[in-house]
């Protein structure tokens, strides 16, 4: 059975007073800095199977040689690549912004599209940075599940459910609009530091006393 509306409410405000102490994501902090959707969706490309303080070092380096997608379409594939090194397969990641910089310049009019359907649409972008750029960037209802997210919310009894894109799915019928911008970054935050993927520490966990650790074996 889902969890009441009453409990969701509960653990997204305590894990949120929890998280004041916590460093925003990378990703997150470059919205707080410029809130551009194109640099917000680059960002968000870089990050995949990567650290968050990578990311922020490597997005700030490509930024310094281009900030639109006209500008960074003009770099040659190699110095996207030198620039968001040790990024996890940074020469891959390096192709695909580039590809996807022309796409924008050509067929967008070198804006990042503002409709969920039109960014999957763009070849390199998946549900996941689809929702994390029109939530962060443009302020508009999504959900963006990453692997935190998933894990933490079947944990916490929120959804049962398989894959990330089931658990979108699954939130969008369960989570209360208003907590739908803000759920990516409070769980990954949470699951950096607290729920973690293996070993979480429930012993120190400010929402343990409501949360029945579906799928936790170790703990500490």
């Amino acid at each position: 059975m889902p969890r009441a509306t009453a409990d969701i409410h509960r653990i997204v405000r305590i894990v949120q007073q929890t998280g004041r102490q916590w460093n925003p994501t990378a990703v997150s902090a470059v919205a707080q800095d410029s809130r551009d959707p194109f640099r917000i969706l680059i960002s968000c490309l870089i990050s995949l199977r990567t650290k968050d303080e990578v990311t922020a070092e490597a997005s700030a380096r490509l930024f310094r040689l281009a900030r639109t997608a006209r500008a960074m379409m003009r770099l040659p594939a190699i110095r996207i690549a030198r620039a968001i090194y040790p990024a996890g397969f940074y020469r891959t990641k390096a192709r695909t912004i580039k590809r996807l910089c022309r796409t924008l310049v050509q067929q967008h009019g070198s804006r990042v599209p503002a409709d969920l359907e039109t960014l999957l649409t763009l070849k390199g972008v998946g549900r996941k940075t689809a929702n994390l750029v029109i939530t962060v960037g443009y302020g508009q209802p999504g959900i963006c599940v990453d692997t935190h997210v998933h894990r933490i919310s079947n944990r916490l009894g929120i959804v049962k459910t398989r894959t990330p894109e089931q658990t979108e799915f699954a939130l969008r019928q369960v989570l209360p609009r208003r907590h739908w911008i803000r759920f990516n970054d409070l769980l990954v935050t949470f699951g950096q530091h607290v729920c973690k993927p293996l070993s979480p520490l429930c012993s120190t966990c400010p929402v343990s006393h409501l949360c029945p650790r579906t799928g936790v074996g170790k703990h500490r």
